[in-house]
């Protein structure tokens, strides 16, 4: 088997860079006014996006 060299891999990873690491995970929580029960909204959105999405209802 070929071995792998160290500068190839370190290369591979700076090329990724940014790739998925701008976006989060948001859960927003929303009360249904009928029932009174809660489901939850589940996003990936860029992280720039966060503030708007929790201040939006």
């Amino acid at each position: 088997m070929a071995k792998v060299s160290k500068n190839a891999r370190l290369a591979q990873r700076a090329a990724n860079v940014g790739s998925g690491k701008d976006f989060v995970k948001v859960v927003k929580s929303i009360k249904n006014p009928d029932t009174g029960k809660y489901s939850f909204k589940e996003l990936f959105i860029h992280k720039d996006e966060v503030k708007d999405f929790f201040a939006n209802n």
